[in-house]
């Protein structure tokens, strides 16, 4: 029965047939086969069908939690097995919100070093595109926002806290100064994340609670593209500290602290609320806890 949980979870993550068999390397009448299979087995109709995926029956939105858990589950102990017999080892599955993978970095070089047999395979997403990732058990942890937005049902273990730094070129306005409020953006040309991520949103939040209608003539999902528009044109950005410091790094750029009136948004380590967690993720949330900044 397990291959055909896994033909349903990825049915009901791609909402489309020739997606989902497309996604695990089967056809599509292979998968159809699979999904009536299961529906036989479990006596419940799992999926709305006509000309197309209709979505799922609330029968099946049921089954969806046990596959997921199930499925889950059986990965776990199979790490976990396998962890008895070699030690560490195998690949991780880790998505990471575009402004932590300088954090994600310093993670995975500690663990990669103690535990040379893990591999690390790396995806940047939005916090909403992690969730489901984790959700749909395409990813086995993320490092993203803990307290901004619903997290759902997850363990974390809190890494840092967001400080924000304006980035601008050597020439610009502000360029002199050691640091700024929010309001003094106003006016200034923004190039920033897009809206869909959480990074954009809550810099959003800080200029309006500040009284600032922000000019914003560049939007991208790469914080490359955004530092490449400072370096070229008239353009500030806005980023947290870590990856503002990276960045800048062989540039001429100025990096400026702004100063808060307010708690900073909390970045840590998520992972599937699941006991026990493998092996794998037991000594990942530890090493996470061992490099936490001090609050």
């Amino acid at each position: 029965m397990l291959d055909k949980l896994n033909m349903f979870i990825a049915l009901a993550r791609e909402e489309h047939f020739g997606r989902a068999a497309d996604s695990l390397g089967i056809t599509q009448p292979s998968l159809s086969a699979g999904i009536k299979q299961l529906e036989q087995q479990l006596g419940v109709l799992l999926v709305w069908r006509g000309s197309r995926f209709g979505g799922l029956t609330p029968e099946g939105q049921r089954v969806l939690e046990w596959a997921r858990r199930i499925v889950g589950d059986v990965r776990g102990m199979r790490d976990e097995m396998r962890a008895t017999r070699h030690g560490l080892a195998g690949d991780v599955r880790l998505a990471v919100i575009p402004t932590a993978l300088t954090v994600a970095s310093q993670l995975t070089v500690r663990f990669a070093e103690a535990h040379p047999n893990v591999r690390f395979i790396l995806r940047s997403c939005t916090s909403v595109e992690l969730l489901s990732l984790i959700e749909n058990l395409q990813a086995d942890a993320g490092i993203s926002y803990l307290d901004n937005e619903p997290l759902g049902r997850v363990t974390a273990v809190p890494l840092y806290r967001e400080q924000y730094h304006l980035i601008c070129g050597a020439g610009h306005g502000l360029a002199g100064r050691q640091v700024i409020d929010w309001g003094d953006l106003s006016g200034v040309p923004l190039c920033l994340l897009t809206p869909d991520m959480q990074n954009r949103r809550i810099i959003n939040h800080s200029l309006h609670l500040a009284g600032v209608r922000p000019e914003v003539t560049i939007q991208s999902n790469s914080t490359l593209a955004l530092i490449a528009h400072v370096e070229a044109g008239p353009w500030a950005t806005v980023l947290p500290r870590q990856l503002s410091q990276y960045l800048a790094i062989g540039r001429s750029l100025r990096v400026i602290p702004i100063r808060e009136n307010r708690p900073q948004h909390a970045v840590g380590l998520i992972a599937p609320h699941r006991e026990p967690h493998t092996p794998i993720l037991q000594a990942l949330l530890q090493m996470a806890r061992a490099m936490a900044e001090p609050e």
